[in-house]
């Protein structure tokens, strides 16, 4: 089976979602995380803070430099992912839309590149 990234990106300056849909969205995703774990596709997943929290780091010519912020200057940044197993792409697909219904936004899918045997 093939892993894949199931990345859910918010947008900065979007308008708040109330604190009902919030929860709606909680458990429309914890709903959608036990199914993964029951099913087997699960391989883990996370939700990360605003990219306010971020640090880059890099290491370039010896020397280590650290700024704040994320990365990217965007609007749109990551704001969560599953790492899923899926017997291929169109299987990826139809459990992303599953996820996208559950946290109610758009969910990217890219699958990870092969690890050449040794």
């Amino acid at each position: 089976m093939t892993q894949y990234l199931l990345s859910v990106h918010m947008v900065e300056g979007a308008p708040d979602r109330s604190q009902a849909e919030m929860q709606r969205s909680y458990e429309a995703v914890n709903a959608f995380n036990q199914e993964l774990m029951a099913s087997g596709q699960w391989v883990f997943a996370g939700g990360l803070l605003p990219p306010d929290t971020a640090t880059v780091v890099s290491a370039e010519g010896g020397k280590v430099i650290t700024t704040d912020g994320p990365f990217a200057e965007t609007k749109e940044q990551l704001g969560g992912f599953w790492v899923i197993q899926a017997a291929d792409l169109d299987a990826a697909l139809a459990i992303a839309a599953r996820g996208s219904a559950a946290c109610a936004g758009p969910v990217e899918v890219r699958p990870f590149q092969d690890i050449p045997e040794q």
